[in-house]
C-alpha cells in the first residue's frame, strides 16, 4: 500500500491557491495550477521508487514473548531489507487488550538493512491472548510518500502468572544453603522423629534428657530428634467473585496463586507434598498432594488453569468437596476474602467443620485503601461516609478472625506482594512446633 504523507498533502493544499489565484489572473496561466499538480505527483512517484522496495521487506522468525501478569514485558521483532533500506520506520502492533500494550506507535532506526522492534506490554489479568498483526510503514527521502506492509502473525501469548517473582523470593529465602551447594543432608533438630543419643552439653534442653539410658550408661545423654517429612500440605484457593476484583496492580488470585506456589516450594523443598484446590461456586480444580522432582513444575502448569470468576464462592460445598478427598491429616492453607457478613458466616461453620481434624491456616490479604479510607483526614461528607462505611468492613473483617481463632484456625493477614513470605513463615513455625 502506497499513500502520501502529511507533508505531500500540506504541499499541496498549500499550491492549491495559488493556481487559483493564477487561473483567474489570466487564462493561459491556469495551466501553472495543472503543472504544479503533475509535479507533485512525479515527486511521489519518484519518492516512492527512491523508498525501500515493500517486497524487499520481511519478517524474521517471529516469537511469541513471554507474558506474565503484573510484570512488565517486551514483543520483540526483527525487519530485514534486502535492497534498498529507509533511515527509519514506523510500526503498530495488533493483540488481545488483555495484554496489555502500553505504546500504540513505535519508530525504530534502519541499520544495515535490520530494525529492531520492542513493544512494551504490562499484562493485567491471566489467560490467553493473542497477537494478530504488524504494520509497518517507511517513506522515501523525500518523505512525501508512504510505504506501508502488513504481517499477519496469529501468535498464541498465554498470560500466565508471574513466575518470576516466586523465583526470585524463593531464592532469597533459601540462598543461605547455596554456599554449601546440592546435597543429601538430615534435619536433625526440633522434631518429632527420634534419630539418635548424644551427649549431653551446655545450653541443650533439658527436657530431651533420656534419665533412663542415662542411668544405664552414668553419663547425661540427650535424645536428638530429626524433623519429620512427607507431610501433605493443601493450598485452597478461593477463585470466586471477590478473589477476581483488583488488589493493586492484579486481581487478587493472583496474589493468591502467587503466595501459594512459593509456599508449595518450601513445602517441596522441605519433604513434604504439596496440592492445589481451587473452587467458587463449585469445586474447579484438584491436584492431590503432589510430591517429587517433577510436581513444582505440574503445580505451575495446574494454577495456570485457575480462571476467573463471577460467581460467588460457596464455602460449604468446595471445603466439603475437598475434605472428602483427604485421607489423612493434612495442613490446608485457605486463601481467601469475603466481602459480607452472610458469606462470612457459611465460611466460619465450613471451616470449623475442616478443623475438627485438619490443622488450618487461613490467609487473607491486607487492604492498604480501606485502611487509607479510614485514616484519612474527611474534607467532604463523602469522605466521612466512605470512611464509617470502611470502618464498619474492618470491624466485620475482624469480628470474623477473632471468630475462626477461636476455632483453633491459625491466621495469616499480609499485603500482597509480602503473602507467599508470610504463609511461609506460618509453616515453618507449626512444623517447629510439632503441631503438623
Amino acid at each position: 500500500m502506497i499513500y502520501p504523507t502529511r507533508r505531500a498533502v500540506l504541499i499541496g493544499a498549500a499550491g492549491a491557491p495559488l493556481a487559483l489565484l493564477a487561473g483567474v489572473a489570466g487564462e493561459g496561466l491556469w495551466l501553472a495550477g495543472l503543472a504544479w499538480v503533475l509535479v507533485l505527483l512525479l515527486a511521489l512517484a519518484l519518492d516512492a521508487m527512491l523508498g525501500g522496495a515493500r517486497d524487499g521487506l520481511s519478517l524474521i522468525a517471529p516469537r511469541a514473548p513471554l507474558a506474565a501478569v503484573s510484570r512488565d514485558g517486551s514483543a520483540n521483532f526483527e525487519l530485514r531489507f534486502s535492497a534498498r533500506a529507509p533511515a527509519t520506520l514506523e510500526a503498530a502492533l495488533g493483540g488481545s487488550e488483555r495484554l496489555g500494550l502500553l505504546q500504540d506507535v513505535l519508530r525504530a532506526p534502519v541499520e544495515h538493512g535490520l530494525a529492531e522492534l520492542c513493544f512494551p506490554l504490562r499484562p493485567q489479568r491471566r489467560g490467553p491472548a493473542r497477537l494478530e498483526t504488524l504494520w509497518v510503514r517507511w517513506t522515501g527521502p523525500l518523505g512525501l510518500a508512504w510505504k506501508q506492509k502488513i504481517f499477519a502473525l496469529d501468535l498464541d501469548v498465554p498470560v500466565t502468572t508471574d513466575l518470576r517473582r516466586v523465583r526470585d523470593e524463593a531464592v532469597r529465602l533459601f540462598a543461605r544453603d547455596a554456599q554449601f551447594g546440592a546435597k543429601i543432608q538430615r534435619e536433625v533438630g526440633e522434631g518429632a522423629e527420634f534419630h539418635a543419643l548424644r551427649d549431653f552439653q551446655l545450653g541443650m534442653d533439658r527436657r530431651a534428657v533420656d534419665w533412663k539410658q542415662s542411668a544405664r550408661h552414668a553419663v547425661l545423654l540427650a535424645k536428638e530428634f530429626r524433623t519429620e517429612r512427607n507431610h501433605h500440605v493443601i493450598l485452597a484457593l478461593d477463585c470466586g467473585r471477590a478473589m477476581s476484583e483488583p488488589l493493586g496492580e492484579a486481581p487478587r488470585i493472583d496474589h493468591a496463586i502467587n503466595g501459594g506456589l512459593l509456599l508449595a516450594y518450601a513445602c517441596l523443598r522441605s519433604g513434604d507434598r504439596a496440592g492445589l484446590f481451587s473452587f467458587d461456586s463449585a469445586p474447579r480444580l484438584s491436584t492431590g498432594a503432589l510430591g517429587g522432582p517433577d510436581a513444582f513444575r505440574t503445580l505451575q502448569l495446574m494454577a495456570g488453569r485457575i480462571d476467573y470468576s463471577t460467581e460467588e464462592a460457596n464455602y460449604t460445598l468446595g471445603l466439603t468437596a475437598l475434605a472428602g478427598e483427604l485421607q489423612r491429616r493434612s495442613l490446608i492453607v485457605i486463601f481467601t476474602d469475603f466481602t459480607d457478613s452472610t458469606s462470612a458466616e457459611l465460611m466460619i461453620e465450613a471451616v470449623g467443620r475442616l478443623a475438627e481434624r485438619h490443622l488450618i491456616i487461613f490467609v487473607v490479604m491486607r487492604d492498604d485503601e480501606l485502611d487509607e479510607m479510614i485514616s484519612a483526614e474527611p474534607s467532604t461528607p463523602e469522605d466521612v461516609s466512605r470512611a464509617v462505611f470502611a470502618g464498619s468492613l474492618r470491624r466485620e473483617r475482624d469480628l470474623v478472625v477473632s471468630r475462626l481463632r477461636r476455632l483453633g484456625v491459625h491466621i495469616v493477614e499480609a499485603a500482597a506482594d509480602r503473602l507467599g513470605a508470610a504463609a511461609i513463615n506460618a509453616y515453618l513455625d507449626l512444623k517447629r512446633r510439632d503441631m503438623l
